[in-house]
């Protein structure tokens, strides 16, 4: 369910779900931890190589841009990836203010259910 929203949520915002889990990524890193490829594939939990390509079509699009930090490459946000990335998360963030308290309330009924079921007689 969380994902099929986060889908929706990215191409709502006119990008791929992996673009904005990048997206995600970039600006999700601890600031002590460099926007390198490599913390990015981490990030992800994808290959070096898949995260290279990810990052190649998230700067055809202008999302997203590298460059050079000694040997290192850093990955940053554009503007236009800033604002499409803030779009998604609103989207995103109305739509858990819907379904957020019909899965509290689920998430209740399924406790006090298991409460019912592991009580034993004494």
């Amino acid at each position: 369910m969380q994902l099929e929203f986060s889908d929706q949520a990215a191409k709502a915002a006119g990008i791929e779900p992996r673009q904005y889990q990048l997206l995600l990524a970039i600006r999700g890193l601890p600031e002590t931890i460099e926007p390198t490829v490599g913390a990015l594939a981490h990030q992800l939990r994808s290959r070096h190589h898949s995260t290279v390509e990810l990052i190649n079509r998230g700067e055809t699009n202008g999302l997203v841009e590298r460059s050079r930090a000694g040997t290192h490459v850093l990955v940053r946000l554009t503007k236009k990836g800033q604002r499409i990335l803030g779009r998604a998360v609103e989207k995103r963030l109305r739509e858990l203010q819907v379904a957020g308290p019909v899965l509290v309330n689920t998430l209740q009924q399924l406790i006090n259910t298991n409460h019912t079921f592991t009580r034993r007689p004494k």
